[in-house]
């Protein structure tokens, strides 16, 4: 017979009382909800990947899916289109806004191909490509914390690779014109580390170069330079924008009066040329018959002239022998 037991208070508490049966209906329950954990679903934008014993079973795309659950079979679902984030030379205190930031000069400050010292704030953005490498290739990937802080292979691949880079290049050149030459050296030496030498399923999606100043302790100098460069190229640019409208007018202008003047030299020599074989023409002509080619060139050149005079005929008289025509018009006396 169960005893009753008796709280300090005195009131007696009723005896619980498990059958087989009981004790079955609470295991197959048990057992059915541990069947019904393996049910997981994958988000759009997201991958999974199935271990059977440590051992890699499978990758799931997104959908709802099953697999045996623990201790058979382990999940590990993660974002393969979220774009991570690591900073060099500084860290994002409170994204704000406004934001703010901390330096870190242990990682900003560097020096340059001709031996000076720089202080360089780098952001590397990169996302992930295979889970599978992200996942297990790199020792510490596994659980992805490294993927979100300031540690770990991406952020000590990428302080590595710009001290490198920026070991290539001169001051003036960082500072300068050379900043878009870095980053592509940085983005594509980082991504053939991840590639080839780590295989750690990462893509470099960009590298942005935030800040590059001289120390402090020299920045005023430094802007003095920069300034009196800037000067420099902004004349130079000026001058070569005069250069480039000046020239092409002129060349323009010369070749129209060349132009002109060769149409001009073939307009004469052709003019030149249709009235000497016009004369010819009238010559031989004239050879033939002198009196009526002379008394019909006359007649024509009359024609053309007087037409356009206001004439006065004055008789001289019986005895004179030519017609004296006067032209009293206006344009006539100018």
């Amino acid at each position: 017979m169960p005893q009753k037991f008796e709280f300090p208070t005195g009131k007696p508490v009723p005896s619980l009382n498990f059958t087989p049966r009981t004790a079955y209906l609470v295991l197959a329950a048990i057992a059915a909800l541990w069947v019904l954990s393996g049910v997981y679903k994958i988000g759009p934008d997201e991958q999974g990947v199935v271990l059977r014993f440590g051992k890699l079973e499978e990758v799931t795309e997104p959908g709802l899916h099953y697999h045996l659950p623990n201790p058979i079979e382990e999940l590990y679902k993660r974002s393969v289109t979220q774009v991570y984030s690591t900073q060099i030379g500084f860290r994002i205190r409170d994204p704000g806004p406004p934001a703010r930031y901390s330096d870190v000069p242990k990682e900003s400050l560097m020096l340059t191909g001709d031996e000076n010292i720089i202080d360089v704030e780098l952001v590397v953005q990169y996302r992930v490509s295979n889970i599978v490498d992200a996942l297990f290739n790199v020792e510490g990937l596994g659980v992805f914390e490294n993927l979100r802080g300031s540690g770990g292979l991406v952020h000590d691949a990428s302080e590595a690779v710009l001290r490198q880079v920026i070991g290539k290049h001169t001051l003036d050149e960082a500072l300068t014109e050379g900043k878009q030459v870095i980053q592509d050296e940085i983005k594509l030496q980082l991504q053939s580390l991840f590639t080839d030498t780590y295989r750690c399923g990462l893509t470099v999606r960009d590298v942005l170069l935030q800040q590059v100043v001289p120390p402090s302790e020299v920045a005023a100098a430094f802007k003095d330079v920069i300034s009196a460069k800037e000067d420099r190229e902004r004349l130079v640019n000026e001058a070569r924008g005069y250069q480039n409208d000046v020239i092409p007018k002129a060349r323009g202008e010369a070749e129209k009066r060349t132009k002109a003047a060769e149409g001009y030299r073939i307009d004469r020599v052709r003019t030149s040329r249709g009235d000497a074989d016009r004369f010819t023409a009238v010559y031989a002509e004239y050879k033939k018959a002198p009196n009526v080619t002379e008394r019909r060139l006359y007649i024509e050149t009359m024609e053309k002239i007087l037409p356009d005079l206001q004439k006065y005929i004055v008789d001289t008289g019986e005895g004179g022998g030519l017609l004296n025509i006067l032209n009293l018009s206006r344009e006539g006396l100018k």
